[in-house]
């Protein structure tokens, strides 16, 4: 037996690979086409599944957000959760399997919950953001897959549909939700600031005049009070000085009259003139001795003029009577003399008691007056307590004013935003790629099914070459002698009849067209799988 050289041989060149592949070239185009094709046909066997797609757009609202503020704050993307929620739900796709007929086959060993959850993952929604911008969505993608094309247009048709009524539903919702909710809370703030100005009122009612508002109406009713009352008292002192004066003239009277009934054998006249003699007398003492203002000369003076005035009707009443008959009684003839001397103590009388009504009238006037002084007074002291008061309710009026105007405001605004949305002039969803009618299948994906099909069998198939060629002990060139230690005898070279020739060349020729045929056959059945898979 030849053994081997125990020494080490050089690495085998590309030479080398390539007539070891040409040994193997049959396996390794057998096991590669095989491979191929039992992956290809895997791809064909299994069924076709079609998906349809839409792409809806998302619209923002027509009318600039400065003329008309959206009262729909809610996240797209927090609307969009509850809408697929809500279009997602078991109701929903019930529904849409019954009048649609979907997956007739599996109903018989499928419950309606199990078909619902089977087209919750047939069903597929994708969010498409704005470019440079994750956060902000501009559409998204809602897609359905089937076995039949048509059905899963007309589902993601309808599915699409029930988008864009559930945004407009939605939105039109909340909006009138958030005009419902402001209208309350301006009722009851509405409310609220009727009772305030409900309290304004009876606070006005119930302290007026102690209002601070009043308060320079007071300080001028009041100084027109203590004036009145100033020339009240003037007037109330006089008369009580006119009344001395005529108590004290009806003294005088009295005492003339005293002296008469006792002395009636002196006539008036005499008495009369007397006593205008002693009164001179005595204004002339004082006269010396006092000046004019000195109360005993204005009273005498004021007893020398009744005296004369006296003088002058007792005159008077004598020359009229000296153009009567006289009479023989003379108790008759003194009569008009005491008549005479009793006519200004009877005025005089009038004349006190028309004065003290007139100073117990103007006394009522001045304790009048007085509590009025009083009772504005007291205005003015607690005009400041009522002006706190009166500051807490505006305080708190004001602060319900206030409130009740911004939920006014805030409430038209609401409502612009509403007839916004009602008129679908808000922001909408609107189909920009509406679903196709799907010429290829989704899955499963033929081409790529071919594609590692054919890299499988290639990488299987140089294995299994490369261990068929590891195992072969056969020499097959120089090359393989040596390895061996035995040395070279002799070249024998190959000598081969025209019939062997023959036979190789169309062998030959058989080998490069089964070649061909592989070749052709895989590369018709990618072709296949791309425009077809």
């Amino acid at each position: 037996m030849i053994e081997p050289q125990q020494e080490s041989t050089p690495l085998a060149t590309i030479e080398t690979y390539r007539e070891a592949l040409y040994r193997r070239r049959w396996c390794f185009l057998l096991i590669l086409f095989g491979i191929w094709l039992a992956g290809w046909l895997f791809a064909w066997l299994l069924p076709a599944v079609y998906r349809s797609q839409s792409v809806i757009l998302i619209e923002q609202q027509k009318v600039p957000e400065q003329y008309v503020t959206p009262n729909v704050s809610i996240d797209l993307q927090e609307r969009l959760n509850s809408m697929t929620q809500t279009i997602m739900s078991r109701t929903r796709l019930e529904r849409i399997i019954e009048e649609l007929h979907l997956y007739s086959k599996e109903r018989a060993h499928m419950s309606p919950e199990e078909l619902v959850d089977r087209m919750r993952s047939d069903i597929r929604i994708d969010l498409v953001q704005a470019p440079g911008k994750r956060e902000e969505l501009t559409a998204f993608k809602i897609s359905y897959s089937s076995a039949d094309p048509r059905l899963a247009q007309q589902v993601t048709s309808q599915l699409t549909s029930l988008f864009i009524e559930e945004n407009l539903r939605v939105r039109e919702q909340q909006s009138e939700s958030t005009t419902g909710f402001l209208q309350n809370q301006l009722d009851d703030a509405g409310k609220q600031l009727a009772q305030q100005e409900q309290s304004i009122r009876d606070f006005k009612d119930k302290y007026l005049g102690q209002l601070p508002g009043q308060m320079q109406s007071n300080v001028g009713i009041l100084s027109g009070l203590q004036g009145r009352v100033e020339a009240e008292s003037d007037a109330l002192n006089r008369a009580k000085q006119q009344d001395l004066y005529m108590h004290s003239l009806l003294a005088q009277y009295k005492a003339v009259r005293d002296s008469l009934q006792h002395s009636k054998e002196v006539p008036l006249s005499d008495q009369v003139d007397h006593e205008i003699n002693t009164l001179k007398s005595q204004v002339a003492d004082l006269s010396t001795r006092y000046t004019d203002r000195h109360p005993d000369l204005v009273k005498a003076r004021k007893q020398l003029a009744a005296a004369e005035a006296l003088k002058s009707k007792i005159d008077a009443e004598s020359q009229s009577k000296n153009s009567k008959p006289s009479t023989d009684d003379p108790e008759t003839a003194r009569t008009p003399a005491e008549v005479n001397a009793m006519t200004p103590i009877i005025q005089l009388e009038s004349q006190i008691k028309a004065n003290d009504r007139d100073i117990t009238y103007r006394q009522k006037i001045i304790d009048s007056l007085e509590a009025q002084i009083g009772d504005y007074q007291r205005r003015l002291n607690e005009t400041p307590v009522r002006e706190q008061q009166l500051a807490d309710l505006t305080r708190n009026y004001d602060q319900s004013r206030a409130n009740y105007e911004s939920l006014l405001a805030k409430k038209n605004q609401s409502e612009l935003a509403t007839n916004l949305e009602k008129r679908q002039q808000g922001e909408q969803l609107r189909v920009l790629d509406p679903p196709n009618l799907p010429a290829k299948p989704y899955s499963p994906d033929r081409l790529r099914y071919s594609f590692f099909a054919l890299v499988a069998g290639f990488m299987f198939a140089l294995l299994v070459s490369a261990g068929l060629e590891t195992i072969d002990d056969r020499v097959h060139s120089e090359r393989d002698l040596k390895e061996f230690s035995t040395p070279l005898l002799a070249d024998i070279p190959s000598l081969t009849l025209p019939s062997e020739d023959a036979a190789r060349r169309l062998r030959n020729r058989f080998e490069w067209a089964a070649v061909a045929v592989i070749v052709l056959c895989i590369g018709l059945g990618n072709l296949l799988a791309y425009y077809r898979g």
